[in-house]
């Protein structure tokens, strides 16, 4: 069993950054991915960017690539999202995910209660 807490959410200009942190309790925390998702209001929940169990693999949507930066640090059973130059289509609830490591929901066995990140124009 993995639970997972966010945290870092909040309101920022554009062009600002943001860090989300989130913290997973459980013991096999460092033997699966990470991933984070957001869902925007009235759109689907859409992956946003993906770590191997190791921290040497990262994958990210397009629309994030080269802006945001996935990370983790499995002594500490923690996995990061630092956003910058960000955008009010940005404007989400994210979630972290512990799974298999793909960009499907469905891969994703443990989810978060999720934070809002707003960016205003």
């Amino acid at each position: 069993q993995v639970q997972l807490v966010e945290s870092g959410g909040g309101l920022v200009q554009a062009g600002g950054s943001l860090r989300l942190s989130c913290a997973a309790s459980g013991r096999t925390f460092n033997k699966y991915a990470m991933a984070w998702f957001r869902q925007a209001p009235g759109k689907e929940r859409e992956f946003v960017a993906v770590i191997n169990w190791s921290g040497s693999s990262t994958y990210y949507a397009e629309s994030v690539e080269g802006r945001f930066t996935i990370s983790r640090d499995n002594a500490k059973n923690t996995v990061y999202l630092q956003m910058n130059s960000l955008k009010p289509e940005d404007t989400a609830v994210y979630y972290c995910a512990y799974g298999l490591g793909y960009t499907r929901e469905r891969d994703y066995d443990y989810w978060g209660q999720g934070t809002q990140v707003t960016v205003s124009s």
